[in-house]
Parts: C-alpha cells; sequence; structure tokens
C-alpha cells in the first residue's frame, strides 16, 4: 500500500512538474508563436524525473536534478554556455574585477575535458609552462570526463599555498604531462606598458575588465608625458589575453580609432542582441562610478602613430573583436599566430536565487 502511495504521489509530482514547466514554457510561446509547446518532452522529462525519484539506488535530492538538467540543458547548447550557481556567479563577479584564488588558467569545454584558453600573466600556471590549447584530462586522481565546467574549476580553485596535480594531453607531446601547481592568489593587472625606448610604447592588456579602457587611458598619457613628445610607434600586445568584458573591448578599440568608427556588430535571435557598437562614449562608458570621457582626454596623434597588434592561439573573444576592428580599418599590422577563435558573446542572465546562466546570446562580428 505505502509502495502505491509513493507512486502515485510521484506521479502527482511529476504531474504538477509539468503543469509548471507549462506555466513557464507559454510565456516563452507568447513570444514565439512559431514554436509550438514541446508537450510530449516535457512528459518524457516529468517521467525521467519520477522514476529516479521512485526507483534509483540512493535517495537523490530534487534540488539536485533539477540543477542538473539545468546544467545539461545549457552545457549542449555551446561550449560557452552555462549554468553558474551562487559560488561560480559569485567567481564570476569577484574574476572581471581583478582578484580571485586558484592556479591562473582561463579555461573551457571540448570534448568533456578542460580545455585552457590562455594562462594569466604571473600566475601559478603560466610560471609552470601551461600553454594555450592544452586539455586537462585529471586533476589529481580524478577524471575531468563528466565532470561539468563549474565542478572543474572549483577543484583548481581551493586556498592558497595547497597543491594539485594536473595531466595535461599537449599537441604534438607522445605522453600526457603531469604537472604540480601551488595556487595562490591571482591578482590581474589587465593593463601594462613601458617605454620601450623614445618614441615606442608598449601596452599589454591581459584580460577585457570593468575599468580596462580607464586604465589603458591613464596608461597612455604617462608614457605620453614620458616620452616628453610625439610617439613613433605603438605595440599592442593581446597574447594570451582570453577575453572579458565586451564594453572593455570597445574602450581598447576607441583609444587607437577614429570617433564613431564601427567596432563590432553582433547577431542574434532577439532585438536586443542586434547591436552595432562603435568608438563612442555610449558604448564604452559603461563601468560602475565611471562617467566622464576619459577617451577624449587622449593625445590625438594616438589614433595615427604606426601601430602593431599582438596576437597568438591564446588570444580569444573580446582580444580578437580589438584585433579585428584595428585590422579592419587600416589602423595596425596584426602578428603573430592564429587566434583562438571564439567570436561569440555570452549575456549573463541573473535567476532568483543568486545564480545566473551564461548564454550565448550574440555572435560578434568585426567591421568588414
Amino acid at each position: 500500500m505505502r509502495g502505491k502511495l509513493n507512486q502515485i504521489g510521484l506521479i502527482a509530482l511529476g504531474a504538477c512538474l509539468g503543469v509548471m514547466l507549462s506555466l513557464n514554457f507559454s510565456a516563452v510561446a507568447q513570444r514565439e508563436a512559431l514554436s509550438p509547446l514541446p508537450i510530449e518532452e516535457l512528459r518524457s522529462f516529468t517521467e525521467v524525473f519520477g522514476r529516479i525519484k521512485k526507483d534509483y539506488v540512493e535517495p537523490v535530492e530534487d534540488k539536485k536534478l533539477i540543477t542538473e538538467a539545468i546544467t545539461g540543458m545549457l552545457n549542449g547548447l555551446d561550449p560557452h554556455s552555462a549554468y553558474l550557481d551562487q559560488d561560480a556567479f559569485k567567481e564570476l563577479q569577484v574574476g572581471t574585477q581583478g582578484e580571485f584564488g586558484g592556479l591562473g588558467i582561463e579555461v573551457g569545454m571540448e570534448d568533456g575535458f578542460v580545455k585552457v584558453v590562455s594562462p594569466i600573466d604571473d600566475s601559478p600556471a603560466s610560471r609552470a609552462g601551461i600553454k594555450a590549447g592544452d586539455l586537462i584530462v585529471k586533476l589529481d586522481d580524478t577524471s575531468v570526463k563528466g565532470m561539468t565546467l563549474n565542478d572543474a574549476v572549483k577543484k583548481m580553485r581551493g586556498r592558497p599555498n595547497t597543491q594539485i596535480t594536473l595531466t595535461v594531453v599537449r599537441k604534438n607531446e607522445q605522453k600526457p604531462l603531469i604537472i604540480t601547481l601551488t595556487r595562490a592568489v591571482i591578482k590581474i593587472q589587465s593593463v601594462k606598458y613601458k617605454l620601450i625606448e623614445p618614441g615606442y610604447a608598449y601596452f599589454r592588456v591581459t584580460q577585457f575588465q570593468e575599468h580596462t579602457g580607464e586604465t589603458l587611458a591613464t596608461a597612455i598619457q604617462n608614457l605620453y608625458k614620458q616620452n616628453q613628445g610625439p610617439m613613433r610607434g605603438i605595440i599592442l600586445d593581446l597574447r594570451n589575453d582570453p577575453g572579458g568584458l565586451l564594453n572593455g573591448a570597445v574602450a581598447v578599440s576607441a583609444a587607437f580609432l577614429p570617433q564613431n568608427s564601427l567596432v563590432v556588430y553582433t547577431e542574434g535571435r532577439a532585438e536586443d542582441a542586434k547591436m552595432r557598437l562603435t568608438a563612442s562614449p555610449e558604448n564604452y562608458l559603461r563601468s560602475r562610478g565611471v562617467k566622464e570621457d576619459y577617451i577624449s582626454r587622449l593625445p590625438a596623434d594616438v589614433r595615427n602613430v604606426p601601430m602593431v597588434v599582438l596576437v597568438n592561439g591564446g588570444s580569444a573573444s573580446a582580444s580578437e573583436i580589438v584585433a579585428g576592428a584595428l585590422q579592419d580599418h587600416k589602423r595596425a599590422v596584426i602578428m603573430g599566430t592564429q587566434t583562438f577563435g571564439k567570436g561569440s558573446v555570452q549575456t549573463i542572465l541573473p535567476l532568483g536565487n543568486s545564480t545566473a546562466i551564461k548564454l550565448t546570446t550574440e555572435i560578434g562580428r568585426a567591421h568588414v
């Protein structure tokens, strides 16, 4: 009798879930009248949910099942969309502001393994020789196959001065590499700069953060003062720059392009995903607390000085947008190796429980 009651309860739970899902999906269906509600698939989902609750070898919390289902939906879309639980969402917010704890690697997923987009400058990963394109197949003695990206990142992060061993597969290496790293507090200095010799300025952008545009503008002004005259050449180093905030990429481009030049346009299904971002203040003055147009204070000739942009396989996303814009406007010569090849834009969509989804909403196109 108890078994029958449990079964009835699970069926009722499945039906209830189906109703709630239908209500949520109906709002979406109103916006996309051409997409019919997938009733049969939703029934299958609730049936599987009920079966797991009834027949799985161990009890499973409802929250875990729903979270894993959401994670699976997003992971199945593309390598860059993801579900961010409370910890991952918080870490993302901290990371774009310039400091976090861990190994200093920008990573993604490829074929079920963790792929290194690029090591961060002056981090344990860069000092240990981790390279863009490396595939991490084991963390200590645990295979990453079957892990979500969030789970792998959590395992790689930890208290400073603790160790983790990575098993890395690298192109043209016959055997996996075993690399032991010591975790540290990673402080990202997004812009570095120096005067190579009189008249020649070097700027290194390591990541596009909240205040990268403002920091670069200050760096340009400092080197012009140090040089005590106009520049004869500029190097912009975007090697191993994994990207970051889109408005940061627009700001860096705006520093070297004529005002209102097209930097990038984006395409997507939603109307607000279709944008044309130009080198104008409304497209880069988006950082909190920044109101003054710092680009307008730059020396006028910074937009005309001969310029070289350095890229490599670790240059991804926002750094590819900057390189593409400067090349397409014939503003700079691009030198280096083939870039990573991530031309999509992810939007962070917060949910009501301090979690979020990172969803690919736009495809970025450089000006042509």
